[in-house]
């Protein structure tokens, strides 16, 4: 009867690992099949655990990595959150230094700073370097508003 458990556990997992798409819990529920296979065989509970153990641990190790980066080259990744923001935009509303300053960035007002000595004026583009904390780093725009951190500086001919 062990075997049945070890089956809904697997199909529970599978079923969330369907909502969270991390693919993580599908790697368990191997484990578990794995372990419920063990159970029909009628090995003891010790090695049921360590076989849904090991087999999990392997899972997760070899064949997730696979996975997301097949994964990956199929579906693009789209950042959320402050990953999200990086590479974009802002305006100055307070002097941004390397110590502080203010940006308006997709629409919120952010604490802000800049990674070296430079300093960015009331009104002037800047684009989000990165996000530490609640603090964007940011980098002034070139003087046409056309580059930054993801686009390369164009060339002019002098």
């Amino acid at each position: 009867m062990t075997w049945a458990w070890w089956m809904g556990a697997a199909l529970l997992l599978a079923v969330i690992e369907i909502l969270s798409l991390d693919l993580v819990l599908i790697m368990f529920a191997g484990g578990a099949l794995v372990a419920g296979g063990l159970a029909l065989a009628g090995t003891d509970l010790w090695v049921q655990i360590v076989g849904f153990a090991v087999t999990s641990l392997v899972l997760l190790g070899s064949l997730r990595p696979w996975l997301l980066r097949h994964l990956r080259d199929r579906v693009p990744l789209v950042e959320t959150n402050t990953a999200g923001l990086v590479g974009r935009p802002a305006v100055v509303v307070a002097e941004v230094t390397r110590r502080a300053g203010r940006v308006k960035l997709s629409g919120e007002v952010w604490t802000a700073r800049t990674e070296g000595d430079e300093v960015l004026a009331v009104g002037q583009d800047a684009r989000v370097v990165r996000i530490t904390g609640a603090t964007a780093v940011v980098a002034a725009l070139g003087p046409r508003g056309t580059h930054g951190p993801q686009d390369p500086p164009q060339e002019s001919a002098s």
